[in-house]
């Protein structure tokens, strides 16, 4: 006899007619919550660094600023910031669970615009010389003259 007397008894069920709670992430319309995305696909080590670089605005989907909950779906567009560029990517595949490098990076596909603009600002930083590489201690007057001239050109 139940201790709750106006609840009504329910049958417990067997847990193989039981449904599972998960989504199917291979269905048509199945979405992942974005900050969880970026983990799986190994973009940040931790979902908190995803879900602080969602909140800040750094990454975009389909050009659009979101929140960490939004929903990614396979063929969505995202800007996420690696290093000192932008990548922009194409989502291929959707995960929830972080799985091993090989399976982050079949889940998306760099597009080629990205790629050489990656590719020719990281020509351009090795072709410009940076003065503070020369300077191994506190800046002398000369020194900080140098990188005042620098910044201002």
């Amino acid at each position: 006899m139940s201790r709750h007397k106006n609840k009504p008894q329910v049958p417990v069920q067997s847990g193989s007619g039981k449904k599972s709670d998960k989504p199917d992430l291979q269905a048509d319309g199945a979405k992942v919550r974005l900050d969880k995305w970026l983990w799986s696909a190994r973009f940040y080590k931790t979902r908190t660094l995803a879900t602080d670089e969602v909140d800040g605005g750094k990454v975009k989907c389909n050009g659009e600023r979101v929140k960490p909950a939004y929903g990614v779906q396979v063929g969505d567009k995202l800007t996420v910031p690696r290093g000192w560029d932008d990548m922009e990517v194409i989502v291929t595949g959707l995960a929830e669970k972080r799985g091993s490098a090989t399976l982050a990076q079949g889940m998306y596909e760099e597009t080629k615009e990205s790629l050489a603009k990656r590719e020719q600002r990281a020509e351009n930083r090795a072709a410009i010389k940076d003065p503070a590489r020369d300077i191994k201690a506190r800046p002398t007057k000369r020194d900080r003259r140098a990188l005042d001239d620098f910044r201002s050109d």
